[in-house]
């Protein structure tokens, strides 16, 4: 079969692609190589979505995707305005109510292992594979939202040097049964500091959200709770590189950690999958610590237990492709002005390492505004990447890779992708 267009990869920017594709009348196709949508969020249990100043740009899918949340009461406005606090599991659920409303074809279970371009009429035969079976089909356009550019690396399209620097990743859990009264009771004793604690109570469910790093420049209210757990054995100094916690919408005596912080030698990358596998485990070894730290030393966890460990790491930054404009550390502190834009954001340069000292966090004021060109190949005109594998340098991208504006990206390409099939089809008239 031939479709209009083919989505890799159902993580954020792939399901924004998707449904925005559908939605315009596009036939589409996507492709994950899970049994369930939403990636970082879902999989991942990466929560909340980070705050971005967006402007109101390719906000079409979060626009329709937190109307369909709320009817799973799957997402929970917080006081500091944050709209994008969702229950992971309900996601699920949403995001293939979503795709179904549009009419989009979806595949689970299935990989591409080859797609070949044919110059004549541009367009992409692709091979696929679901569990032994496989599958072939046509398309006039591509998005590789896979996250690591699997498409373009098929089609032996060329990549962004790997920088010297490399974003740490995480492994995220969950933690259930806790006494969320008698805790944020305790922090609100222990911590007076807005920036770092917040509680908020709504629809009869607590909201907090706290951390610790280990970023001795800032004063943290729990570190003398870190410290006496490092000198008493139960954790080690490195499971104390990051600590922070949210409540979950839906979850009442639930909070979501965004640690632990994989900590690699400076010579390890995690594209390597030797990596990749000792970076899980050691990830889910780290949980178990933190998860024994917090049961004796957090009032209100007397009681908790680990109830879900992420599926996946939460990745930061692997492969970033060549596209037709690489968006520069420049372009984010000093914001351009472009024809065809994909985003506005105001996100930070925020980088996390192994070592202390190589963290950076840079906030960099008005938005900045990313080009659709940063999405599309330098080789192929009909061939983009939506995701962390846009075309950027290493300093840029750790500003533009969050959440929301994935789900921005793969919008963008999904809306450019229709106006120029558009533009043909007048021209052809």
């Amino acid at each position: 079969m031939k479709y209009d267009l083919i989505i890799f990869g159902g993580g954020t920017a792939g399901i924004a692609s998707a449904y925005i594709a559908s939605k315009y009348g596009l036939n589409t196709l996507l492709v994950e190589k899970t049994d369930v949508l939403g990636g970082s969020i879902t999989r991942g249990l990466v929560l909340p979505c980070m705050k971005v100043n967006s402007q109101d740009i390719n906000t079409e899918f979060i626009t329709d995707l937190k109307a369909f949340a709320d009817k799973y009461s799957a997402r929970h406005k917080y006081m500091d305005g944050n709209e994008h606090w969702f229950n992971p599991e309900l996601l699920k659920i949403v995001f293939d109510e979503m795709l179904t409303n549009v009419k989009c074809n979806v595949l689970f279970s299935t990989e591409p292992v080859k797609v070949v371009y044919k110059s004549i009429n541009p367009s992409f035969e692709v091979t696929l594979v679901h569990k032994l079976l496989s599958l072939y089909t046509d398309t006039n356009y591509i998005v590789d939202a896979t996250a690591d550019g699997k498409i373009f690396q098929l089609l032996n399209c060329e990549f962004q040097p790997q920088s010297e620097n490399t974003q740490a990743a995480t492994l995220r859990f969950i933690m259930t049964n806790i006494d969320c009264k008698k805790f944020s009771q305790w922090l609100k004793e222990i911590d007076s500091n807005t920036d770092v604690t917040t509680i908020d109570n709504a629809n009869n469910q607590i909201y907090l959200s706290t951390a610790y790093t280990w970023d001795d420049s800032k004063n943290w209210a729990l570190k003398p709770v870190f410290e006496a757990a490092v000198k008493d054995g139960v954790l080690k100094y490195s499971d104390t590189a990051y600590f922070q916690l949210f409540s979950v919408p839906g979850m009442p005596d639930a909070l979501a950690f965004n640690c632990p912080r994989i900590i690699l030698e400076d010579d390890e990358n995690l594209n390597d999958p030797f990596v990749y596998s000792r970076a899980l485990r050691q990830g889910r070894e780290r949980i178990y610590r933190i998860g024994k730290f917090c049961i004796k030393y957090l009032p209100g966890f007397e009681k908790a237990y680990i109830s879900h460990i992420a599926d996946m790491l939460g990745i930061r930054e692997s492969y970033r492709i060549k596209g037709k404009y690489t968006v520069t550390a420049d372009d984010i502190r000093s914001p351009k002005k472009f024809d065809n834009i994909a985003f506005a954001t105001d996100y930070p340069i925020d980088i996390h390492t192994n070592k202390p000292e190589k963290d950076k966090l840079e906030y960099i004021g008005e938005p900045c505004l990313i080009p659709v060109e940063a999405l599309i190949s330098n080789e192929f005109d009909n061939l983009y990447a939506a995701g962390r594998n846009i075309s950027a340098d290493f300093d840029a991208h750790s500003a533009i890779r969050t959440q929301i504006n994935c789900f921005s990206m793969g919008e963008a390409a999904s809306k450019d992708i229709y106006y120029k099939i558009k533009s043909n089809l007048n021209k052809k008239q």
